[in-house]
């Protein structure tokens, strides 16, 4: 049987999380020892993960280990599926050191990985003879789930080959497209809160986009655009950046105010610089919003706001006259100078 660490993260045979057992003994202690360690992958950051799932499953007969796998190229729009001799390693290492090892064959939407593609992989990749067309039906299966799930990411690795002439999904790897989850309830059902940052949950809660760093500096933005550009400016100002905060562009007070408790409940948070640009998102609605929030949650942290747009004027009086102490900024390099100077 085989013993294995059911966490969100790659790389966990290498970290202690896979084992080999012979008998139910073995598999036993070696679960004993499994739950509540704290595994660390390339994939968990040093921090690890702490294991909370096992599962055991039946061993086989490995005759090859092979990989399978369905993402999305960007460059055209499409499906592709990888397929690689070399399973059971890290993909993005062969990838980078022997790309000509991985096979490709795009997807056309509608029509689906057709069988001559699936035969023209599994032959690519040494799948003998015999067993080709079980290879191929496997690969179609994927391609299918792929877009049956409204999967972004749907890989098997390794995909292998037994002693005794069968295929096997040995392990797999699935990401589901967020936008599309209200199509899949029973898997919406299988989300492990466990597996995710306590503040990332917080915040789907209220409709915000939220992602944990490990900076300094926390960033309140309107747009992915403009958190992406903001974070890099912070960098440029020699700050880093402690999140990805996005309150979309129809946030209001409340939102704000949720979008405040959160930065500031991550431990690491010096100080924070609001970047708005007010388009639906008024100027004087987001500066309401900001001023009810430091009252309430009595807000001692140092606040940098940089905002541009609708209302403009209206909102930065309202910063002043609040008699809070903001710090308003002339434009996004002044904040981003302004913010970095005070976290420090």
């Amino acid at each position: 049987m085989v013993v294995k660490a059911q966490i969100h993260a790659g790389g966990r045979g290498k970290g202690g999380g896979v084992k080999v057992v012979k008998n139910a003994e073995e598999a036993l202690e070696a679960a004993k020892k499994m739950f509540g360690m704290t595994l660390i992958t390339h994939q968990t950051g040093p921090e690890g993960r702490i294991v909370q799932r096992i599962l055991i499953e039946e061993g086989l007969p490995i005759d090859k280990e092979l990989y399978l796998g369905i993402v999305l190229d960007r460059t055209t729009g499409k499906n592709t599926f990888m397929a690689s001799a070399d399973g059971g390693m890290d993909i993005e290492e062969v990838a980078a050191k022997t790309p000509e090892r991985i096979l490709k064959e795009t997807i056309e939407p509608g029509i689906g990985l057709q069988p001559f593609q699936a035969r023209k992989l599994a032959f690519g990749i040494g799948v003998p003879g015999p067993l080709v067309n079980q290879a191929a039906n496997a690969m179609m299966a994927l391609a299918k789930a792929t877009e049956t799930l409204d999967c972004s990411l749907a890989e098997i690795n390794p995909f292998i080959l037994t002693k005794d002439g069968r295929v096997f999904a040995l392990d797999a790897k699935i990401g589901l497209d967020d936008n599309a989850l209200f199509r899949h309830k029973d898997l919406v059902e299988l989300r492990d809160l466990n597996e995710e940052d306590p503040l990332e949950v917080e915040a789907s809660k209220f409709g915000l986009n939220y992602i944990k760093l490990d900076g300094n500096v926390a960033c309140m933005v309107n747009g992915a655009g403009l958190a992406m550009a903001t974070m890099d400016i912070i960098k440029y100002a020699g700050g880093s950046p402690a999140n990805f905060l996005d309150v979309g562009g129809g946030a209001n007070a409340e939102q704000i105010k949720n979008a405040f408790r959160i930065l500031l409940s991550d431990q690491s948070v010096k100080a924070v610089f609001i970047n708005i640009f007010g388009g639906i998102l008024r100027c004087d609605t987001l500066a309401t919003g900001v001023v009810a929030a430091a009252r309430e949650l009595n807000i001692t942290h140092p606040v940098v706001v940089r905002m541009e747009g609708t209302n403009v004027d209206l909102g930065r009086q309202i910063l002043k006259d609040s008699g809070l102490n903001f710090a308003v900024a002339d434009g996004m390099l002044d904040g981003a100078r302004k913010v970095v100077a005070l976290a420090k």
